[in-house]
């Protein structure tokens, strides 16, 4: 394992969301009516071989182009049980692993989309995590995330941070993350972002990986 990955934390992760993988959908069932619309337009774009890290319960799967390859990865090995009966109910066919998006295990430019959904407010680092997006992702590919943010705003910024600690235990994601921010640190080149939902609090970002 990368020594720069923090195990602990890693650890805990992992331990949140197998101890949440039973009710996760119905946790989520009322934003998925939304997040939902917007889940359907990012994975549109996908193409070719396609990584999908933090796959979860397999939300995703019924909005995938039928001519793309898909991997699925999550960190969470009873999430990836609920992905597999999905999968199997909808007749998708998928590849299924656990993993680490800290730690990829895949040679450099193995795929050429990588997709993330509501995913980097859970890893531990992730300037790391989207780092290693960049590494298996072949030049000129593209990184296709929705994600939800910090609020820049003083009162809600404020509040989000104080509220962070206690989301992440109970849910495992932070409210607070800025992943706009951690793109750029990642070395990736957003092609594109939109501002969604309630103050613009999730965006859809289109990042593509030129490594020349």
């Amino acid at each position: 394992m990368d020594n720069n990955i923090d195990s602990n934390l890693t650890a805990q992760t992992k331990t949140r969301y197998n101890r949440i993988a039973p009710y996760y959908d119905v946790m989520e069932i009322i934003t998925e009516r939304t997040f939902s619309r917007w889940r359907q337009r990012l994975l549109a774009r996908a193409k070719g071989k396609v990584l999908e890290i933090g796959v979860g319960t397999g939300k995703n799967f019924s909005y995938y182009p039928e001519s793309v390859d898909i991997t699925g990865l999550d960190i969470a090995d009873k999430m990836l049980l609920h992905a597999r009966l999905r999968a199997d109910k909808i007749g998708f066919t998928v590849h299924l692993m656990e993993g680490d998006v800290q730690s990829l295990p895949f040679p450099e430019n193995s795929f050429d989309t990588a997709v993330a959904t509501f995913v980097f407010c859970s890893v531990p680092d992730p300037v790391l995590g989207l780092k290693e997006l960049r590494r298996v992702v072949r030049s000129g590919g593209e990184i296709l995330l929705l994600e939800h943010v910090r609020i820049d705003k003083p009162v809600v910024g404020w509040f989000m941070d104080r509220l962070n600690p206690l989301i992440v235990r109970v849910m495992g994601a932070n409210i607070n993350r800025r992943t706009i921010e951690n793109v750029k640190k990642a070395g990736l080149s957003i092609v594109s972002i939109e501002h969604l939902g309630l103050m613009k609090m999730v965006k859809m970002i289109s990042v593509k990986t030129d490594k020349a």
